[in-house]
Formats: structure tokens, sequence, C-alpha cells
């Protein structure tokens, strides 16, 4: 199976995304090209970085349409998930507008801010966790989260819940990296990967 298409564009994290599907037998393509990523039965749609400048990226190309009118699966990851939602905090930057709800950066005197490291992801909600342990450990780095709304298919804490997946039709989103994840995180690309 190599009609995986992997969104690219000017936010990092692509290759490690490519080389996750490779370990687990799955071909993919890193593309721009509208008609690659329309004629996919997946896509990814990963990314870290900062919210204004991939959305600037993004809507200078349409990229931005594409994404939000396709009808195959598609995951966001990460930055991908942020870009997904209605606004963020980052950069004072509209967003895609697909999940109804809002990305904000984290505030806590205690915690170190981004949050570097493992995590507990619990409440799954979707068919994306199927065959996952409640509370599976999980890889962040990020320092704004996805406000908890009625999208949300599976939470974190890191000094309050927030989503740590969302879903809503055909499109899924992850703030984690499965690609970093370990067997958790292959689990959940299968799970994607066998989507219908």
């Amino acid at each position: 199976m190599s009609d995986i298409a992997i969104i690219k564009y000017n936010a990092g994290n692509v290759q490690s995304v490519q080389y996750a599907l490779h370990r687990i037998g799955v071909g993919s393509v890193v593309t721009d090209d509208e008609a690659v990523i329309r004629n996919a039965s997946k896509v990814i749609f990963p990314g870290v970085g900062h919210a204004n400048a991939a959305m600037e990226y993004l809507r200078a190309r349409e990229l931005d349409k594409v994404i939000t009118s396709l009808q195959q699966p598609v995951l966001g990851i990460c930055l991908g998930l942020q870009l997904l939602c209605n606004h963020s905090q980052e950069g004072d930057t509209q967003c895609m507008g697909i999940f109804d709800t809002e990305v904000k950066l984290f505030e806590s005197k205690e915690l170190k801010i981004p949050q570097i490291g493992w995590n507990t992801i619990y409440d799954y909600q979707s068919v994306l966790f199927k065959g996952l342990q409640e509370e599976a450990f999980a890889y962040t780095v990020h320092s704004y989260y996805a406000a908890l709304c009625n999208e949300t298919v599976a939470k974190t804490d890191y000094s309050l819940p927030y989503s740590a997946a969302l879903q809503k039709n055909n499109f899924y989103a992850v703030q984690f990296h499965p690609e970093k994840s370990g067997k958790v995180g292959e689990i959940i690309l299968q799970n994607f990967i066998h989507l219908p």
C-alpha cells in the first residue's frame, strides 16, 4: 500500500512520519501536489513549527482549501491538529476551522513550557485507539494545546485537561507524536491506515 500522502509544507517532522509508516510496512509519498493529495486513499498532515507561518504558506499555495475539502481519512499530527482548529493564540492565527475549538498557550508557573516528553492519554472515544490500554503513554512536544470540545476523542493532562485527539467526520488529529511514541504510536497509525 503506497497511496498514503504526507502533506509537504514548511513545517518539520515529515520525514519521521514517513519512516514510522515504513516501519509498519506502509509506503507513502511526501507531496504538495493537489492531484496526488486528492487521489490518495489516506492523507497525513503533520507539523512542527509556528502556526502563523504555516498557515501563510498553506494559504499562499491554496493547500488550506485542498485540505478542508478532502473526503478521505485525514490525520493531523501536532501542529497539524492545531491548524485544523478555529484559531490559535500563536501569532493570533485564523486556522482551518474543521474542529470547533481554540488553541491556547499553556499557562503555568509550576510546569515547564513547552511540554516535552511522555504523557498519558485517556478517555478514548475513537477507532484510532482500538487495541490500546487506557492511559497509554505518548510522546509530546508543544507549548499550545487544543481546548476540550465536543470533538475531543482523547484527553491528556498538563496543568489542565486538554484534547489529546480530535475527530470530526473523516478528519482525525492527535496532539502527540505517534511517529515517536513506539508501539502505542504504531497501533494508532495502523488503525488510521486501516480505516475504510
